[in-house]
Formats: C-alpha cells, sequence, structure tokens
C-alpha cells in the first residue's frame, strides 16, 4: 500500500507535466480542482468511520487557527509549488527536489531548535547538495538542465513540505491523520479556489483522453494515494512507509522518460540516487527515535 500510494503519486506527477506543457491547462486550475474533490471525498470517507468526530476541530479554539494556517500554508503551499514546478520544468526534477525536505527539516532544527548535529546529519546534507548539483547541472556547470523558474519552485516545494511535516505534529495528536488531511485539502482548495476558481474551466479541446488525465490526477494521484499510503500506517511503522515511498521519485523518473521522452543523463541519474539514499539515511534514523517520527505525514 505504501509503495503503490508513493507510485502513483509519482506517476500523477508525470501526467500532470503532459497536462500542463502539452494540453495548456493551468496549474493553479488544476491544483484547485484537485484539494476540493479531493478533500470532499476524504471527509465524506472520515465521517462513515468517525461520525461526529469529524467536526470537532472547529469547536476548538486551540487549533482552529492552527488547522487554517496548515490548510493555507501547509496543504497548499506543497500542492501548488509542486505543481508550479512541473509546469516550468519536469515531474522527475520536481520530484526530487521536494525530497530535499528533510534537508531543510534538519536547518530548521539546527537553527531554531540548536540540535546537535551527528555525522549522519553531515553525510546526509552532503548527499543532498551533491545529488542536487547533479541533478541540475547533468555533469555540466555552464548549463541547467531545468529552467530557474522550475528550479525556483522546486526548492519552494521542499521547503513547504519541510513545513507541512513540522506544522502537522500538534494536530495529530489530537486528531486522526484522515480528518487532518481532509480538512487540509478542503481549506486549501477553497484558498485556492479565491485565486483560480474551479469553475474557469480552461479553454482548450476537450477530449476523452484530457478528461481521463485529469481524472487520474484528482482520483488516482491524489485520493487513492493518499489512502493507500496512509492506510500502510496501520500495518507497519510511519519509517518503513517513509522508506517505501521512495518509489514516488523513481516512478517520475521512469515514467518522464519512457512517456515524455524527458533527458536524463547518468550524472542526473546519479544525482538523483544519492537525494533517495538521503531519504533513506533520514527514515533509517527516524527509526531509532522513541516519539513518533515527522515523517509520518510527508506524502504529496
Amino acid at each position: 500500500m505504501a509503495s503503490g500510494g508513493a507510485l502513483l503519486w509519482g506517476v500523477s506527477g508525470t501526467v500532470a507535466q503532459h497536462l500542463f506543457q502539452q494540453v495548456h491547462i493551468p496549474a493553479a486550475w488544476l491544483v484547485t480542482l484537485r484539494l476540493i474533490i479531493s478533500g470532499a471525498v476524504f471527509l465524506l470517507l472520515c465521517l462513515r468511520r468517525e461520525g461526529s468526530k469529524v467536526w470537532r476541530i472547529w469547536q476548538d479554539g486551540r487549533f482552529l487557527g492552527k488547522m487554517l494556517i496548515f490548510g493555507l500554508l501547509g496543504m497548499l503551499g506543497v500542492q501548488f509549488t509542486y505543481f508550479a514546478s512541473i509546469e516550468a520544468g519536469n515531474a522527475a526534477i520536481a520530484t526530487l527536489l521536494q525530497y530535499l525536505a528533510p534537508l531543510f527539516i534538519l536547518l530548521y532544527t539546527v537553527i531554531w531548535k540548536k540540535t546537535r548535529l551527528f555525522a549522519m546529519d553531515f553525510i546526509g546534507a552532503f548527499l543532498a547538495l551533491a545529488g542536487t548539483y547533479l541533478l541540475l547541472t547533468g555533469g555540466d556547470p555552464s548549463q541547467l538542465t531545468v529552467s530557474l523558474r522550475g528550479f525556483i519552485w522546486g526548492i519552494m516545494s521542499g521547503i513547504s513540505l519541510a513545513f507541512y511535516t513540522l506544522y502537522s505534529g500538534p494536530l495529530l495528536k489530537n486528531y486522526s491523520i484522515q480528518v487532518i488531511m481532509g480538512w487540509g485539502m478542503l481549506i486549501g482548495g477553497a484558498g485556492m479556489n479565491l485565486i483560480h476558481p474551479v469553475w474557469s474551466v480552461p479553454a482548450i479541446n476537450w477530449s476523452p483522453s484530457i478528461i481521463g488525465s485529469i481524472l487520474f490526477v484528482v482520483l488516482l494521484g491524489t485520493l487513492a494515494a493518499f489512502y493507500l499510503y496512509i492506510g500502510s500506517l496501520r500495518y507497519i511503522e510511519p519509517h518503513e512507509a517513509s522508506l517505501l515511498s521512495c518509489t514516488e521519485p523513481i516512478s517520475a523518473i521512469i515514467s518522464s522518460v519512457l512517456w515524455l521522452s524527458v533527458p536524463f543523463n547518468y550524472f542526473q541519474i546519479l544525482g538523483s540516487g544519492l537525494i533517495v539514499l538521503m531519504t533513506v539515511m533520514v527514515s533509517i534514523k527516524s527509526a531509532k527515535r522513541s516519539e513518533p517520527s515527522a515523517q509520518e505525514t510527508s506524502f504529496l
């Protein structure tokens, strides 16, 4: 379930790239549609399982403001910056740049929490930076393999995921993952709807394949992917699910190369491997903690 959910996330990024760059559907519109539909369905499923508990968060003044911040800056921030990076670059590199989130979490804990650094932290940071360099230059420092705009959005996506992961901790101690994700998606979608209304349908030549691609991103790449990943936590530990989620960047790379013919040389493959290795190291380190890992909610 964990691997399947991550695989769907990765492939949905490639499908989104096709919609953005070949069909010319705006990323903002797809994000709005994706979050509103997925959030609404998620909450309906929660109502069947948890009943009135779904509404309690709006009666709790301690978490009301936090939930709004999580939905707008966390959930929406992650979704929009990720799709904007795909729109300006490609799904493979956008996914890998988002996987730099553990590096930003490390920086946060060192600067704000005064956390002591260990050898594995330095190794992980080196792997992340070296991997990013190889991924973006392809071994040639005189040029970038992705546009500067795509790179900036990708870095912002990683920062947003770090915030999303850290900020969700207190909420998850009091409410279920399903409730937090459902309301987070719906709040984020409602916020994005103020900027790009979902009823402002793009003026394109609609076809069954385009509609099918959109449904894949919304239903399989979002709703089913989240449901599978969250469901896997009933059977395995969060750090194990995090390890298995490394299928996401791999599936994004393979689908981008095979379907959209995105160029990917040996240096970029090496850089991708270093970033994935860094993620594996973080998951192994989190497995040694006695408290729930921050990686528990580091899904897209």
